[in-house]
């Protein structure tokens, strides 16, 4: 991720266009010249960008653009979060590579990286929100267009689910206790923590079975830990099943092998 912002060093076409918004990329506001559209942006092919506490994430961005005498490039491509969080990418750099579709349309590509240990562009918990994709493109007529949300795209805290059926193996009808724990990524410190009072799905699925169903709902402690009791009938998996928030994206635990005899 580039943690720097700066003026952007264009083309011919692009610098008209800077000259015309007067702004850096995280500053331009909604503009254009001439009839250059904006047909189709998509990030991370439509899902929400899912970052964990250490992995650097990338997510591809597409943005496709028609102009009647072709396209130049796509200058920049900007993510803009709650501040201070951003992430960018530049036609300069060669990090945005441009196809033709037809002689009136391109396709412009570029990869955009979110670094959860990174100083500065993507920094705290505040990040988990709705993101704008800002972006510029230009035509081989100097016509050019900006859209400071020509899209936006939702980017969540990663969790991960635990669980533990015990004892095993158990007798027919006795009882199992089903534990567990829910946690999710903090951008704050690097580290998980425990997601409280959040609803988690118990499933099971039988020995033979390919289908989990749903036996119980159960929440989340203080600390985002499990715990309920079910009746051991049948030889099969116990899993538990969360299914997200608008910050934090699902995750499902690997189902625990219990023996009934």
């Amino acid at each position: 991720m580039r943690a720097t912002t700066r003026l952007a060093l264009l083309s011919t076409s692009a610098a008209l266009v800077a000259t015309a918004t007067c702004a850096t990329a995280a500053q331009a506001t909604d503009g254009g010249a001439g009839n250059i559209t904006i047909d189709k942006v998509v990030v991370n092919g439509g899902k929400p960008v899912v970052v964990g506490t250490t992995k650097v994430v990338s997510a591809k961005v597409s943005v496709t653009a028609s102009d009647d005498s072709g396209i130049a490039e796509t200058t920049y491509i900007y993510a803009v979060g709650p501040k201070p969080n951003y992430a960018q990418i530049w036609y300069d750099d060669g990090d945005i590579t441009c196809v033709k579709v037809s002689a009136t349309t391109s396709t412009c590509t570029g990869t955009l990286t979110f670094d959860p240990q990174a100083a500065t562009g993507f920094v705290n918990n505040a990040a988990a929100a709705t993101w704008n994709l800002s972006t510029l493109v230009s035509a081989n007529d100097f016509d050019y267009i900006h859209r400071d949300a020509a899209t936006t795209f939702k980017v969540q805290r990663q969790s991960s689910l635990t669980v533990n059926a015990a004892p095993e193996p158990v007798k027919k009808g006795k009882t199992l206790t089903v534990t567990g724990k829910l946690s999710r990524a903090s951008w704050d410190d690097n580290k998980s923590h425990g997601y409280a009072d959040q609803s988690v799905k118990l499933q099971f699925r039988k020995k033979g079975s390919t289908t989990y169903t749903t036996v119980k709902t159960v929440r989340t402690s203080s600390t985002g830990t499990l715990k309920t009791t079910v009746t051991a009938a049948r030889d099969g998996y116990f899993r538990y099943s969360f299914g997200g928030t608008a910050t934090t994206a699902p995750s499902t635990a690997t189902g625990d092998y219990v023996d009934v005899r």
